[in-house]
């Protein structure tokens, strides 16, 4: 596996898209770290640390791991990728009902880019309502936060003034925009998925906290609380495996259906006759009713505690918020549906047993037992039922281990967060998938890849998404060098303070 990781910078297109890769996320990482002006965020860092080992903030902790600490920082990046991700699921959703959209989706190239333009306009609404009501409500923190004292903490917002406002709600859509475009660039110029690339990053940017906090559990200074045994420590560190290999397990099964085809005479040669199968996938839809479940259970649950903290009269908007955070069963009952709906929803998107049956026919194939055409997509239909039912079942144990973690167990927050989750199925599934585009690129030139026996089984097109060219090996490093830089710098920095002051 290591040397796969050598052979990958033999090959320039790879090496330039690695390259340009890293660079554009150590840009996503800086923005999240560049303050808007008139916050000062560490009474609010400090509220975080204070009730680590609790719901506190309950779903901004939630959002503040997607984007990778950018909101407890106040940063310009506050509001992260995910307006564009709700704008997306809209648009998913739309497609379906409206027959005008749906329209655009089936003219190719030109009625994708509409769409992907429609989805633009919309993360720029989604971001200048999200951004107004965020630096309305963080003026009440104490309504926001349950347990937030401003007498203890102090204030997270200094200026108040409209003009404050309207300038923030500027730079947190400008942020959430450069996000946006360093996705797609990633996704046409480097490797992986932009996106998906960018909350992984703000996720696995959490580690060392999570790290720091894992050490206080077992290695506390004596007189600051018990400390837990050898036996709980190698239990958590089996059951850290245990789901991520069985994530791993669930997210690369799949059911092979067999499929024969008809010998057919073409002039002088002899077509067909061979055996293969067709590939279903047990996890079809992935990590998307996940990301698509907390979306939509983040924008409500966000809008109302937000109009709640502004207005403190309406406390009709607070209770209902209240009755969307995690630990309710309101939450785990929604949070469970739309899981399930959204993995029927993918699949009926995504999976066509009609139009898979009719190519099937069409190049004499079939599946032994079952007749060609309507038959065929019949039972195509039926075992995809089947199989999402197990995956969403699946997705949804995975999803809620954290909490078990936390309210049962007292298992600090950005620990359980590694333990199953929303996050430990993104970043999983990113990281096979990224995995598998750079294993295409080695098998594609001869090389070994990251396994000695089989390949990593893809969930899509091997060179899917990628639109554009690789850019040059001298524009890539005008690019990485800059950046090289600016981390050294900082690390260099980060060592004098922590050592040398």
């Amino acid at each position: 596996m290591f040397s796969a990781f050598t052979n990958s910078l033999k090959i320039p297109e790879l090496r330039s898209r690695i390259f340009y890769t890293l660079s554009l996320l150590f840009v996503a990482r800086v923005a999240s770290h560049i303050p808007l002006p008139g916050i000062d965020p560490h009474p609010l860092q400090k509220f975080f640390e204070d009730n680590a080992g609790t719901s506190g903030g309950g779903l901004v902790g939630l959002y503040s791991m997607f984007t990778g600490g950018a909101l407890t920082k106040g940063a310009i990046c506050a509001l992260g990728i995910m307006p564009y991700i709700s704008a997306s699921i809209i648009f998913q959703l739309m497609t379906a009902v409206v027959p005008s959209l749906s329209r655009l989706q089936q003219e190719g190239d030109v009625g994708r880019q509409k769409l992907t333009q429609y989805t633009r306009y919309a993360t720029v609404l989604i971001c200048v309502v999200q951004g107004a009501l965020l630096l309305l409500a963080l003026n009440n923190p104490d309504q926001l936060f349950s347990g937030y004292k401003i007498s203890q903490y102090g204030p997270i917002v200094i200026v108040n003034k409209w003009g404050f406002i309207v300038q923030s709600v500027i730079f947190m859509t400008a942020g959430t925009m450069l996000l946006m475009w360093l996705g797609e660039q990633i996704t046409q110029r480097g490797i992986g998925n932009g996106v998906s690339l960018l909350i992984t990053i703000g996720i696995l940017s959490q580690i060392p906290n999570a790290a720091k906090m894992t050490w206080h559990m077992f290695f506390r200074p004596v007189g600051t609380g018990t400390t837990l045994g050898l036996p709980q420590a190698a239990i958590m560190i089996a059951l850290f495996f245990a789901v991520t290999m069985g994530i791993i397990l669930v997210v690369q099964g799949q059911r092979k259906i067999p499929v024969q085809y008809a010998k057919r005479v073409v002039g002088n040669k002899v077509m067909g006759g061979q055996s293969s199968f067709l590939p279903l996938k047990v996890n079809y839809s992935g990590v998307m009713p996940v990301i698509f479940a907390s979306a939509i259970l983040l924008f409500p649950q966000q809008i109302f505690s937000w109009i709640g903290a502004a207005r403190p009269e309406l406390k009709f908007f607070t209770e209902i918020s209240q009755s969307l955070l995690r630990g309710s069963w309101v939450y785990y009952a929604g949070y469970t549906s739309l899981i399930l709906f959204f993995s029927y929803f993918w699949v009926s998107v995504m999976f066509k047993p009609i139009q898979i049956a009719d190519d099937l026919k069409k190049y004499g194939g079939y599946i032994p037992g079952v007749r060609p055409g309507e038959p065929t997509a019949q039972f195509l239909d039926f075992i995809m039922t089947r199989l999402t039912l197990a995956g969403a079942l699946f997705l949804t144990v995975i999803a809620v281990m954290p909490d078990i973690l936390l309210f049962e167990l007292n298992v600090p927050q950005p620990i359980a967060y590694f333990f199953g989750g929303t996050g430990m199925l993104i970043t999983v599934g990113v990281i096979l998938d990224t995995m598998r585009q750079i294993e295409t690129f080695l098998l594609q030139r001869h090389y070994d890849g990251f396994l000695k026996k089989g390949r990593i089984r893809s969930r899509a097109d091997t060179r899917q998404g990628m639109t554009g060219d690789a850019l040059s090996t001298d524009a890539v490093l005008k690019l990485a060098l800059p950046m090289l830089g600016l981390l050294l710098l900082g690390t260099g920095i980060w060592a004098y303070q922590l050592f040398l002051k």
